[in-house]
Parts: C-alpha cells; structure tokens; sequence
C-alpha cells in the first residue's frame, strides 16, 4: 500500500472523532500514527520546536548540523543535509502522483546510474520499506581509486515521495544509523495545494537565523548539484 503512512493517520483520526475529538487533524505526532513516519503535514497539527524549511519540517537533535544546499542558476534550495557526529543523511522533497509512487521507478534509475559507473547496488528491506546500499566509485584526494558508500531510501507518501541518502559512520555504526533513521522517521512533509508535475522538487526555504557558510562539506554524500550552503546549527 503506497500510502499507508497517511491511512494509518486518518483511521487515528476517525477512532478520535468517534470518540468525541472536534478535528479530524491530529494534536501530537505520538497522536498521528501508530507506525513510523515521515509524516503528511495535512494530519499533524503539533510542531513545535521544528524547523520550517518549507515542505520539509526538521525536529533538531542535540549536535545536529543542518546544511541547505543552494543550487547556483536560480539559487533555490534542492536538498537538506543533516550531520549528527560523523553520519550524514540528505533529503529531498518531490511531488508525486495521486494513485502511484515513485520510489520504484527513481531506484531503478539509481542503480543503472551507479551501474554505469562500474559501482554496486544491494537491495533490502528496511525500517522504511525497501532501500539499495550502494558503493560508487570515487577518487581520494590523493588520486588513489576508491569507493563510497551510500544508503537510499525512499518514502512515497500522498503526492509527495521523498529520498534519503545516508552516509558516514552511520553505515557501520548500528546506534548512529538508528539515530538517523529516528531523525528520518520524525520529518514532516508539507506538500501544499498547488499543482505540479510528478518528480519536480518541492519547494524548500531558509529557516529564520540561518547563517551562510562557505565551509566545503565532507565527502561521502552524493550532492544533486553543488551550489552555496546555509549552515544552522540545531
């Protein structure tokens, strides 16, 4: 079921209306769903002490670093990063369809990619459904050939799919990955009325007291174009 994140929601929401509850909106996310997120933002009213980077809401962690990747031509924001110690997990945010999703699709097309680049891809099934642990190739700076590794996920909720790459320490460490799938499983998506095409990037911005940075980031997280970052510290 592509949307079951969103149907869990609404029969929590049905069982609090039959009991008396005035909206079919949820106060807390503990009250939203019984499985994990990410969210939808239709159905959570309670979000204090997130961030709001427009369809993506972040609950910061003690440490988390929060990196908004700038793309140069039209100087949009296309993709958050959050550290948290050494492991990386970057998400973005893109309308999807009403009666299908698109992280079958988007993975088929991943996997050819790092394929072609002479890399390896290793499907399972995760916390959030299925995921590919990939190893793409790359050159150290001291021009020896090598590889990183990458964790894909996706997450295809009600019109809107988003994808997390997660890197770092957290592929080899069980407590920083479960940190950063707890990180994941906390997001909120506000996909907004407006119509757009399948695959197009949501619209994310600037958090109040943001300062830019021009720190290079580490390596190891696949960044869809590069561009200036904003750095905030959570």
């Amino acid at each position: 079921m592509i949307f079951k994140r969103k149907n869990k929601a609404e029969e929590t929401a049905t069982e609090k209306n039959a009991a008396g509850a005035p909206d079919a909106a949820v106060d807390s996310l503990e009250a939203a769903v019984t499985a994990d997120g990410p969210f939808d933002g239709d159905l959570v009213k309670g979000r204090d002490g997130y961030l709001d980077l427009g369809a993506l809401q972040i609950e910061p962690v003690p440490g988390m670093q929060l990196r908004l990747e700038v793309e140069d031509s039209t100087q949009r924001v296309i993709a958050v990063g959050l550290e948290v110690g050494g492991s990386r997990l970057q998400l973005q945010v893109f309308a999807a369809p009403k009666t299908a999703g698109l992280w079958e699709g988007i993975s088929e097309q991943i996997a050819a990619g790092i394929t072609e680049q002479a890399g390896s891809i290793e499907r399972s099934t995760g916390r959030f459904g299925e995921e590919m642990l990939a190893r793409v190739p790359s050159t150290a700076p001291d021009g020896s050939a090598g590889y990183i590794a990458l964790r894909f996920l996706g997450i295809d909720g009600p019109r809107w799919f988003l994808r997390g790459v997660i890197g770092g320490e957290a592929l080899t460490n069980e407590a920083e990955s479960k940190a950063l799938e707890d990180l994941l499983a906390r997001v909120i998506v506000v996909r907004g009325d407006k119509p757009m095409p399948p695959a197009e990037l949501l619209p994310l911005t600037v958090p109040a007291g943001a300062v830019a940075q021009a720190e290079e980031s580490p390596d190891g997280l696949e960044r869809p174009e590069r561009g200036p970052e904003v750095t905030q510290i959570g």
